[in-house]
């Protein structure tokens, strides 16, 4: 088994000024909600990506490859999304 890399930041407080500590790729769906409510987008593969907010307002975004949306949706849509994504959290 390897030595795990050493952190010294791992007791700092993790919040939404820091740096993201995970992330997965985004499935878009209609009807569920994100696992997790990341801190932000990693765009990458250009497309448009139609997110929808904790209070239900969905709104579509044209996004090009290599682009950060700082913004923490609720839902990815699966209508209308083309891009893929990476959430960070």
């Amino acid at each position: 088994m390897e030595t795990p890399i050493p952190d010294r930041l791992d007791t700092d407080n993790v919040n939404l000024t820091s740096p993201a500590v995970a992330q997965y790729s985004v499935v878009p769906s209609d009807s569920s909600d994100l696992p997790v409510r990341p801190r932000a987008l990693y765009i990458n593969v250009a497309g448009t990506a139609v997110l929808q907010d904790a209070a239900g307002e969905t709104v579509s975004y044209e996004v090009g490859a290599g682009a950060v949306l700082s913004i923490r949706p609720a839902r990815v849509m699966a209508t209308g999304t083309t891009a893929q994504l990476i959430a960070w959290y």
